[in-house]
């Protein structure tokens, strides 16, 4: 079983208008729920590759129960959400069709009462029992400590179980000096991590700060990967036009799945890289779509930076 921890887990409702205008009215065209947050889609991609998986973290209110029923109807997806006296957070992404732009507002969570976070751990711990690996995503709600993915991570390693974090800002820089497996940052988060704008070299200086290895996402042109087996980057045979909202997501459960299968760097970059692009593609943002992955694994540009 890989599981997933979302901490500030969120109902994702998308509209989709025909053009979006500054201070006008607007009929939308269509309108979807589903379980969101970070870790969330890791699950649904990772289930989609057919892994056991289980997803943990903070729900409660009127908005989390709707979060448990959709996140029922999502095949390979075990619910293990908390709960918590707070409302789950919602985040609305605009699609303009016109564009193909997406504009979101996300709100900031429910507050996690000190009883809550603490009682939390246990369970965690006890889901770290049968678990093959563990990723620790998104951001932190209302009263969860700064530090808290670090006490995670730590868990996770007492535990022997390795860890994928993505998440920003002092989460992240408190996360990583835990020692996680692997860290994902985008290359504005890497820029904030390390004070330095210059990929690779920032990239290595964030394993020096902890991380076993460090995968930075560089938008369209793939990820770039710091490891003790050396250093590589990973590249989309193209430009592929659509929504990029999970493509992230995906590309961290692409990482989580094939560090499960014990694949090596390369492959495992070709995985994320592939899966990061079908997402893009895909006509429902989050989701990846099978025939461009299929199309891309064979395709990925592999690179080494040594």
């Amino acid at each position: 079983m890989i599981l997933t921890v979302t901490l500030n887990t969120a109902l994702d409702v998308t509209y989709r208008v025909p053009r979006l205008l500054p201070h006008a009215s607007h009929r939308v065209a269509a309108v979807t729920e589903r379980p969101g947050g970070k870790g969330i889609n890791v699950a649904r991609v990772l289930a989609a590759l057919g892994h056991e998986v289980t997803a943990t973290g903070f729900a409660g209110g009127p908005v989390g129960a709707v979060v448990h029923e959709l996140l029922a109807q999502s095949p390979g997806v075990v619910d293990a959400l908390v709960p918590c006296a707070g409302t789950t957070r919602r985040t609305l992404a605009v699609v303009d069709d016109a564009s193909g732009d997406t504009t979101q507002f996300n709100e900031p969570g429910p507050l996690i009462t000190p009883a809550e976070w603490a009682g939390f751990l246990p369970r965690y711990e006890a889901l770290l029992v049968g678990a093959r690996a563990v990723a620790l995503c998104g951001s932190l709600p209302p009263g969860v400590p700064v530090g808290a993915y670090a006490v995670l991570v730590r868990a996770a390693r007492a535990a022997g179980v390795p860890v994928l974090l993505d998440t920003s800002g002092e989460a992240l820089r408190r996360g990583v000096a835990a020692r996680p497996e692997m860290i994902k940052p985008n290359a504005a988060e890497l820029a904030e991590l390390t004070g330095s704008r210059e990929p690779l070299p920032a990239t290595r200086d964030a394993r020096r700060r902890g991380a076993h290895a460090v995968i930075t996402s560089l938008g369209p042109a793939g990820l770039l990967a710091a490891t003790p087996e050396g250093t590589w980057q990973a590249a989309p045979p193209r430009t592929l036009a659509g929504n990029p909202t999970g493509a992230g997501d995906s590309a961290v459960a692409g990482l989580l799945s094939a560090l499960a299968e014990g694949l090596d760097w390369p492959e495992r970059l070709t995985r994320a890289v592939a899966l990061s692009a079908a997402t893009v593609a895909a006509p429902v943002a989050g989701e990846f779509d099978p025939g461009t992955y299929e199309e891309l694994r064979d395709a990925v540009a592999v690179t080494s930076s040594d």
